[in-house]
């Protein structure tokens, strides 16, 4: 799973003529899923998006996650993120989870998100509609998030050692966000 977190003043979603979705300041979200994303995917990236701290508090910089300062969050669903362009001139979507099964996934994130922070401060864009998405970022402040950066297979026995030291760090850091959104049993 894919996310490209910005801080915003303020971000909205437009289908067509109507806004679907409007937050004031606080995160947008782009959501990308694949195909063989699961459920411990979405809760790393949940922990994530509520748990980074982005925002300045009166204490200094980079004090404060979008939940420690009640702010507002806006999802917007977007499978251009598995695209590939290694080949050719066209995008290759194929990694990208299809839209029967994502727009569950999706949703359950969402809901995700409700459950461990407030669902009223939680905006979302239209699944599969072709949307415009305006924002104004602040600082700016854009981020890549992706649940499988160190899950790979290594090709040889030095690059396993690093893969698996990275993956046991990953492990002990993700322990640390549990306390914002629990593992699932």
């Amino acid at each position: 799973m894919r996310a490209v977190l910005q801080r915003v003043t303020q971000a909205s979603v437009t289908v067509g003529d109507r806004i679907v979705g409007s937050i004031g300041s606080g995160i947008c979200v782009l959501v990308g899923i694949s195909q063989d994303d699961t459920q411990d995917d979405m809760e790393y990236i949940a922990r994530k998006v509520l748990g980074l701290r982005i925002f300045d508090t009166s204490s200094g910089m980079w004090k404060a996650s979008v939940q420690d300062a009640k702010l507002e969050i806006l999802c917007v669903s977007q499978f251009t993120l598995y695209g590939k362009t290694t080949k050719g001139m066209k995008p290759d979507f194929h990694s990208a989870m299809k839209s029967d099964r994502s727009r569950q996934f999706f949703d359950d994130f969402v809901a995700l998100l409700g459950r461990s922070y407030c669902a009223e401060k939680i905006q979302t864009g239209e699944f599969g509609a072709m949307m415009q998405v305006a924002l104004v970022n602040d600082g700016p402040v854009t981020l890549q998030l992706d649940s499988r950066k160190f899950s790979y297979d290594a090709q040889d026995p030095e690059q396993a050692a690093k893969a698996a030291a990275k993956l046991a760090a990953k492990e002990q850091r993700r322990s640390k966000f549990d306390k914002v959104i629990p593992p699932s049993a």
